[in-house]
């Protein structure tokens, strides 16, 4: 479970909380007028999310790949997108 600091106090106490994130694996959702607005994390834990975040991406990619149809450029998209 997350715990939760406002904002105002998290600038009071910054060097606890980011010790409690790094050292002790706690996860902080910071609030601002009770609403949830950002969350700290471990670096552990944001690799974590990165891999999974992957795997999906990779996944996904292999389902539109196996998809019938043609396939466009690269190029084309980006030069209908205007980059």
């Amino acid at each position: 479970m997350s715990i939760k600091v406002s904002t105002a106090d998290a600038r009071k106490n910054f060097a606890d909380i980011v010790n409690k994130v790094a050292y002790g694996k706690e996860s902080i959702v910071l609030t601002r007028r009770g609403q949830d607005v950002a969350a700290l994390v471990s670096i552990d834990e944001l690799e974590l999310l990165q891999q999974i975040e992957d795997h999906i991406d990779i996944e996904d990619a292999k389902r539109a790949l196996a998809e019938p149809g043609d396939n466009i450029a690269a190029e084309k998209v980006w030069k209908q997108l205007g980059f």
